[in-house]
């Protein structure tokens, strides 16, 4: 059985910082590529960012140098570090785990972004 968890999420201010970890079982993890979206209250899921199996890593223009994806194979886990959070960073965040026609997804970490 396939399983991703995410985790991480929180309530933060604007400007400060969170890290969310998306654990993997039940695949050898070191294949996928691994992709981080977010989905805000009445929109549509958006993707954030991926890492491939090889390690090269790609961002959606908006959060291109304020968060960072990478993968610890060895842990079975992918982060996405946050930093200079802005209130539309708000939304339940999601990871992906994808190979060929395998393609597996967590359940979501909320994220908060409000003073």
């Amino acid at each position: 059985q396939v399983l991703l968890v995410e985790s991480g999420g929180g309530l933060v201010q604007p400007g400060g910082s969170l890290r969310l970890s998306c654990a993997a079982s039940g695949i050898i993890f070191s294949f996928y590529a691994i992709g981080w979206y977010h989905q805000a209250p009445g929109k549509q899921r958006e993707w954030v960012a991926t890492i491939s199996a090889a390690g090269s890593t790609n961002y959606a223009d908006s959060v291109k140098g304020r968060f960072t994806i990478s993968r610890d194979n060895a842990k079975n886990t992918v982060y996405l570090q946050m930093n200079s959070l802005k209130p539309e960073d708000t939304a339940v965040y999601f990871c992906d785990a994808r190979l060929g026609d395998g393609d597996y997804w967590g359940q979501g970490t909320k994220v908060t972004v409000s003073s």
